[in-house]
């Protein structure tokens, strides 16, 4: 029960969080969201398809399983939005197991068992986060797939860490991949992130100082992280090689040939300081992903964030800040990627939340050493604040600008039928 209780815990206030006034806020539909319903109804009754290209070209994968709370629930908001709620908790538990591990080193055991549950209220009670838990975007389905694969990942590299002699587990490899494939069949930014777990397996020798002897070994690892990856991903790709992804045909400005390299240039330098911005002054302006113009992070979480990036900067060599790290690059990078007018943009960069989280934690480890923990209830008041703020701009403010970011106000199943919504 110890090891259990703190699972049911987050799974109660997440549902708390998540599904209060579920329905009613957002009380209308986003265009989007309609269009996700037609994409997920036109795949019943027929053979499985990887893409498709209505709703601007989306693969398919969640939306099978939207597909699966229409028929259950009916064709309403509350079974539009279940999945990514369902998929917002459990990435609330999976971030939390990650925390038991990155931050398992402290010597204090009340500060061993507490600080993964505090630190994941924190990631909970994000705007951020809780936003896109509460409408039909596929963002938490590719959070979660990320960190099921983060996880299995760091159990993988426990077990070679401690039991060397014992062997590999492979069980966490194949398992890692195969979520990681997952994760490049769901939203379009997930179609990178294997090269985190993969980045880790091919610079394992590094990380974990094995002997040179051992590289046989983290071929076998490679090769059981890869073939599920490469099954799980091969109908897509099939797909994607002989017809064209529209959304990123569309987004990927690199592309557009009638730009000089001036303006490529500038435009990335553009997205790159738009989204630096976004977290400290200036955040996304569509009402549908953030309060307009309000930062992503408040400036308690800021100042704890630059203090744990410049952390990890210094400790690269850290197993764990190098992980985060990278996973932090690589969730902005589809952002950096899309045209400047885009930009800043919270939906395109959402699975950066965790790393974030992370770098907050560490952070707060760091002044822990410190202080010697002599300012331990401060912090902690500090940081409810900050979670009670957040909560307080979401469903205080934030709320009364869904009146007008989110244009569809027929209910889902007239709004379906409806040719022309906009």
């Amino acid at each position: 029960m110890k090891k259990i209780s703190p699972l049911i815990i987050l799974v109660i206030i997440s549902a708390l969080f998540i599904f209060y006034r579920f329905v009613d806020i957002p009380r209308y539909l986003a265009y989007d969201e309609v269009e996700f319903a037609k994409l997920a109804l036109s795949l019943q009754n027929k053979p499985y398809i990887p893409y498709s290209s209505l709703a601007t070209g989306h693969s398919t994968l969640y939306f099978y399983i939207l597909l699966t709370s229409l028929k259950t629930f009916g064709v309403n908001v509350f079974a539009l939005r279940f999945p990514a709620a369902i998929f917002g908790i459990l990435s609330v538990l999976l971030f939390y197991l990650i925390m038991k591990k990155t931050f398992k080193q402290s010597n204090n055991e009340t500060m061993k068992q507490l600080f993964p549950f505090f630190l994941t209220t924190v990631f909970l009670t994000s705007r951020w986060f809780l936003n896109f838990a509460r409408f039909s975007f596929e963002a938490t389905f590719l959070l979660f797939l990320e960190l099921v694969s983060i996880y299995f990942l760091i159990l993988a590299n426990a077990k070679v860490t401690n039991f060397l002699r014992l062997g590999t587990p492979r069980l966490y490899f194949i398992l890692s991949g195969l979520f990681a494939g997952l994760a490049f069949n769901s939203y379009t930014p997930g179609r990178i992130f294997f090269l985190l777990p993969l980045g880790f397996l091919l610079f394992k020798k590094q990380f974990n100082n094995l002997p040179a002897g051992r590289q046989g070994e983290i071929m076998k690892q490679l090769l059981l992280f890869l073939i599920p990856f490469v099954i799980v991903i091969t109908p897509l790709t099939s797909y994607l090689l002989n017809n064209k992804d529209t959304r990123i045909d569309q987004q990927f400005f690199l592309r557009n040939h009638e730009m000089t390299v001036n303006e490529k240039v500038n435009g990335l330098w553009s997205n790159v300081s738009s989204t630096t911005l976004m977290l400290f002054t200036k955040g996304d302006m569509n009402g549908r992903h953030n309060y307009p113009g309000k930062p992503a992070l408040n400036p308690i979480l800021g100042i704890l964030f630059i203090i744990g990036l410049l952390t990890s900067i210094k400790n690269y060599k850290d197993l764990y800040n190098k992980l985060f790290l990278f996973y932090f690059l690589i969730s902005l990078f589809p952002a950096l990627m899309t045209y400047p007018w885009e930009n800043p943009n919270m939906l395109r960069t959402y699975t950066v939340i965790p790393a974030i989280v992370y770098f907050i934690g560490l952070s707060i480890s760091e002044i822990f050493k410190i202080t010697k923990q002599k300012y331990l209830w401060l912090i902690i008041i500090i940081i409810v604040f900050s979670s009670f703020y957040e909560l307080r701009t979401y469903f205080k403010y934030q709320s009364t600008v869904f009146n007008q970011s989110f244009e569809i106000k027929l209910p889902l199943e007239k709004a379906i039928k409806v040719k022309t919504l906009l």
